[in-house]
């Protein structure tokens, strides 16, 4: 293993970070806010990283895939240190708070310690939201755009290493080409949403935060009562639309902008849109029969609700939790179903439902026909053995997870459904759960242990278990 490999890449990745992260100061300064000391140390953290990177500019790079996964993991610690650093210097909270509110940002499962959001200063607003934005198409996937500038053999590995599902799917003859091109309808997405929901009553800065939050489907908000402050149909199915979309492969916008009119022809997609749809009229009638709303508003709610959980957006306009158990037990499947691959959503993802399902199916018919020579198919292409286990390994990983983390909020002391649905959420990035953190409450009354074990159970989740875990093993340091 070559450290000075590792620390090229950390420290480039580091530049372009900080300096996205200075751009708050911007916001601070139009705000009329003190921000010179938050500043100041990032100022000082970008140089540190900057001189490193020079020092080692004559050294190429090529990264392993031992490297690649060291370097993931350092990654995603580092930026949640960085990012905690304006929570220190500009609220009240602790160190344990500030990083956990930093790993809710960059992982974008949105959940917060903060009880008055619009108390916060407007640059921390924006800080918060800004972490959505970094982390949503993923930190490294960023990185992969870095990583051919020095040295082009190196981006294959790298891009292996953040299991977030993406594709490495020949668009481009290199993967620095398809990252750029990722980021280009990541951003063209997140102006689109900015302009619709400023002509739809938002002013410019919540206008912008909520793009952020909502492309990346991350869902910090800039009110105490999030989307439902606004009172606004249209708000609400603009972000329905765009929580949607960006939950969808992106590998898939990419061919559709190109002029593939099939390019959402695949089961992945029509899956999550058919479950969603399933889950939205279900809630929709339960919630109509149980308040006094209209079936439009309680559609419109509900189409916004499942769409938010589904996506892991975590976004919310009512107390969802006051509409009866059974809407409860359909937004719990909402929780569990995830969004597709290559997305910015978290969760399970919808193809390891597919294939789990499509494997059952598989082995029923296998037990009552033991003869029959038959396959398992998606989109008409046959999976090899190897993929069926790598996704029961990781329905696994990830269930052994939740199961860790809610075993240890359990034996914390905390009631079934607190400790059930908050383990769903960190690991599922998903951001409000139920009882003690359902969507009307804060993750602020967690011990600062508590919150340490929450932060790492949302960077598992969002480098999905793999990579975490593999760096335990004794042939992971010895077989590289």
């Amino acid at each position: 293993m070559n450290s000075k490999n590792i620390l090229k890449f950390v420290t480039a990745v580091g530049i372009v970070v900080f300096i996205s992260l200075l751009s708050p100061t911007l916001v601070g300064l139009i705000y009329e806010e003190d921000i010179s000391l938050s500043t100041l140390i990032m100022f000082i953290l970008l140089a540190i990283n900057a001189g490193v990177f020079y020092l080692l500019k004559d050294h190429e790079i090529n990264l392993n895939i031992k490297e690649s996964i060291i370097s993931v993991n350092l990654v995603w610690i580092l930026i949640g240190i960085a990012g905690a650093i304006p929570y220190l210097t500009q609220t009240n909270i602790d160190v344990a708070s500030a990083f956990f509110e930093s790993i809710s940002g960059f992982t974008t499962t949105g959940a917060t310690v903060f009880g008055d959001i619009e108390a916060l200063p407007k640059n921390i607003l924006f800080h918060r939201s800004l972490t959505h934005w970094i982390g949503g198409m993923g930190i490294i996937v960023l990185g992969v755009g870095l990583l051919p500038l020095l040295n082009p053999n190196g981006s294959v590995s790298l891009f292996k290493a953040e299991s977030t599902g993406i594709s490495l799917d020949k668009l481009s003859p290199k993967i620095k080409d398809t990252a750029m091109k990722l980021w280009g309808i990541y951003v063209a997405f997140t102006i689109a949403n900015l302009l619709l929901l400023k002509i739809f009553g938002m002013s410019w800065f919540d206008a912008i935060n909520h793009a952020f939050s909502t492309i990346s489907t991350g869902g910090f908000s800039t009110k105490n009562n999030s989307l439902g402050y606004y009172q606004s149909d249209l708000i609400l199915w603009t972000c329905t639309f765009f929580m949607l979309i960006s939950s969808i492969n992106f590998i898939s916008h990419i061919r559709f902008f190109q002029g593939d009119k099939l390019a959402y022809n695949h089961e992945e997609a029509k899956w999550l849109v058919s479950m969603v749809s399933i889950l939205t009229f279900g809630l929709a009638f339960v919630h109509y029969f149980n308040s006094d709303d209209t079936l439009y508003h309680a559609l419109l709610h509900s189409s916004f609700t499942i769409v938010s959980i589904t996506t892991t957006t975590g976004f919310a306009t009512l107390d969802y939790e006051q509409w009866g158990n059974l809407a409860i037990m359909i937004m719990f499947l909402a929780m569990i179903f995830g969004g597709n691959t290559g997305s910015t959503a978290g969760g399970l993802k919808t193809i390891r439902h597919i294939i789990f399902l499509k494997n059952i199916i598989f082995e029923i018919k296998k037990s009552l026909n033991p003869d029959t020579i038959s396959s398992i198919f998606i989109d008409n292409k046959e999976l090899k053995n190897t993929t069926i286990r790598s996704v029961f390994g990781f329905l696994s990983l990830f269930l052994m997870t939740v199961f860790i983390t809610m075993a240890y909020l359990y034996a914390r002391g905390f009631d079934e459904m607190s400790s059930i649905s908050t383990a769903f959420a960190m690991v599922g990035n998903i951001g409000p759960g139920f009882s003690l953190t359902g969507p009307s409450e804060n993750y602020g009354f967690f011990s600062w242990y508590d919150k340490i074990v929450l932060s790492i159970a949302m960077i598992i989740g969002r480098l999905e278990c793999y990579t975490v875990f593999i760096i335990f093993s004794s042939s992971f340091w010895k077989k590289f």
